[in-house]
């Protein structure tokens, strides 16, 4: 048995019987990630690559209000060079590119709200479970203002195709449950949380009974066959969002509890 590992306070990460587990821990903030966070699950995959003593790891957010609602805001206020917006969207490129790309097989156990980033991080889990309160969505068109990053748009595009891609995204809506089940942004969905975290459990035991070099190339290669967008190819997009005023105004409004007045600039 492993002894359990804690990576920070606002990211808790264990081991037990080869199984790994990593928990979002701020549900004060609807467990929305810092970049120290994100930092964090990077290195935390490289420790899985490297450890081949563990066959599995779930990730799971504190509390039952939310898995992820994404980057924390209030970082995005440092944001004032294109060199900033750009940064930031390498960063998660990178960061979410190690989760994808990490060895083992990945179990999202998504409780409430799952949103933005805390969506994305779920695209790149082999397998997503959620709860009959699970809510999955990118609401930046009325929020923020901004985009998602390159790989971002290119994982959901696999898993639901380019028009339920713009659907999603044009109406900024959270998908519920029964919906992100039919197309593919959940792979199963409990009653409860306890159930879930049971049937993570159950899941991540199966998968790791399972011959690993099995699942790693299995992962590999469909990972090799989705096409992401390059960061040059998407550069200009981001620049475009980031550098307008709208998100500007979208960040704003969101600190401050209000409308957002986006104007198009």
């Amino acid at each position: 048995m492993n002894a359990p590992v804690t990576a920070s306070e606002d990211l808790i990460y264990s081991v037990e019987d080869g199984i790994a587990r990593l928990t979002f821990n701020r549900p004060q903030a609807r467990n929305a990630l810092t970049f120290a966070m994100y930092e964090q699950m990077a290195a935390i995959c490289e420790t899985i690559n490297n450890d081949r003593s563990i066959k599995a790891l779930i990730l799971t957010g504190a509390g039952d209000k939310a898995f992820a609602s994404g980057t924390d805001i209030s970082q995005f206020r440092a944001f004032k060079t294109a060199q900033d917006a750009l940064d930031y969207e390498a960063r998660i490129d990178r960061v979410l590119g190690a989760l994808e790309a990490c060895r083992v097989p990945v179990i999202a156990a998504i409780a409430g709200a799952c949103t933005g980033g805390g969506a994305g991080i779920a695209a790149c889990c082999d397998i997503r479970i959620g709860t009959e309160s699970t809510r999955i969505g990118f609401p930046i068109a009325r929020t923020l203002g901004n985009c998602l990053s390159m790989s971002n748009i290119s994982r959901l595009v696999s898993l639901v195709g380019p028009a339920r891609t713009k659907d999603l995204i044009f109406k900024a809506r959270l998908v519920e449950a029964p919906e992100a089940l039919a197309l593919g942004l959940l792979n199963e969905v409990v009653p409860d949380v306890v159930t879930l975290q049971r049937r993570a459990d159950e899941t991540a035991k199966l998968v790791a009974s399972h011959a690993p070099i099995t699942l790693e190339v299995t992962k590999e290669a469909v990972r090799r066959i989705r096409r992401t967008l390059s960061r040059d190819e998407g550069e200009d997009l981001i620049l475009r969002a980031y550098m307008s005023e709208d998100f500007r105004e979208g960040m704003d409004a969101f600190l401050n509890k209000r409308a957002p007045n986006f104007k198009g600039k």
